[in-house]
């Protein structure tokens, strides 16, 4: 019980900082409890750095963020080896990546060179400086944000990358209740800077395990491989999920899981973080005017459950 409680209290820490949005603040903490990596996209200015940095003060870890921009070169992530007169050496000096939360702010905007090097970090946990590779310090989370895809000065996410997420949300705009109190209430930055710690790296890493101990029955484990098989059927999407993404969807779940008080995966819990699991791998079929979120909830309701 005592898992839940604390479970229950990062929550509702978080949603004092995000109004309004309590589905989407699990999902983030469900990312982060899952391992996984999480890109939040939506338009400026509707709380996304505001939830990354919210999310890296509760959980207890040490965090910076990085601004990407066209000119942003690797070496600006990873760090750099600079010659010290008195050592007779060069003694490296890490960059923002040696962080273990890092914020990247509108990663689209960066070059491909750039997100090839954030990816690397991502998927290996360490980075190469100058033929050296360096492990990066754990637990270790990318938070991305990014602007929708038609703002001027980005460079599309290849697909590569955009599978190293575990989850893609977005925040979109609060509902009127919510922006009434954001509008009349104090400075959500003032607010995210008193914020308490309510977990430190090693507790993370027990409700990690935990999360990894949550039981999927076969019955389950037959549904997630329906959804998948139903993603390659070449009715929905032009191309079905990888094997990887299939793991990465029980994952989510078990996290959801924990999340919602049981140590066993139900269907609902696949369904409640399916379309941010896989939405942002996937591209529908002739378009229909609907998006990928959309068709991945037309396929989920076609889906017969278990």
């Amino acid at each position: 019980m005592h898992v839940q409680n604390k479970l229950h209290a990062l929550l509702s820490q978080l949603n004092t900082v995000i109004v309004g949005k309590p589905a989407q603040v699990q999902d983030c903490v469900a990312c982060l409890l899952a391992g996984g990596h999480l890109l939040i996209e939506d338009v400026p200015g509707v709380g996304k750095t505001t939830l990354a940095h919210a999310l890296a003060r509760t959980f207890g870890l040490q965090f910076s963020r990085v601004q990407f921009t066209s000119d942003l070169m690797p070496s600006d992530l990873s760090g750099v080896s600079i010659y010290e007169r008195g050592k007779e050496a060069f003694v490296f000096h890490p960059g923002p990546l040696f962080a273990q939360i890092l914020l990247a702010d509108e990663i689209n905007r960066a070059s491909p060179k750039t997100q090839s090097a954030l990816l690397e970090a991502m998927e290996e946990k360490q980075v190469t400086v100058e033929g050296a590779t360096r492990p990066l310090p754990s637990p270790f989370f990318v938070i991305a944000t990014q602007n929708p895809m038609d703002q001027l000065g980005t460079f599309a996410l290849p697909e590569s990358q955009l599978d190293r997420f575990l989850m893609r949300i977005s925040l979109g705009y609060p509902d009127r209740q919510a922006e009434r109190e954001l509008l009349a209430g104090q400075d959500r930055r003032e607010l995210v800077e008193h914020l308490p710690a309510l977990l430190n790296a090693a507790e993370l890493q027990a409700l990690q395990q935990q999360v990894l101990q949550v039981h999927t029955a076969a019955p389950l484990l037959d549904y997630v491989q329906d959804l998948v098989a139903a993603t390659r059927s070449g009715r929905w999407f032009l191309q079905g999920l990888s094997p990887r993404a299939g793991i990465a969807v029980v994952r989510a779940a078990k996290a959801q899981a924990l999340l919602s008080g049981r140590d066993y995966v139900a269907p609902d819990d696949v369904r409640a973080i399916l379309a941010q699991t896989v939405a942002h791998r996937l591209v529908p079929v002739g378009d229909a005017g609907r998006g990928a979120v959309a068709q991945v909830q037309a396929m989920l309701d076609a889906t017969p459950l278990p």
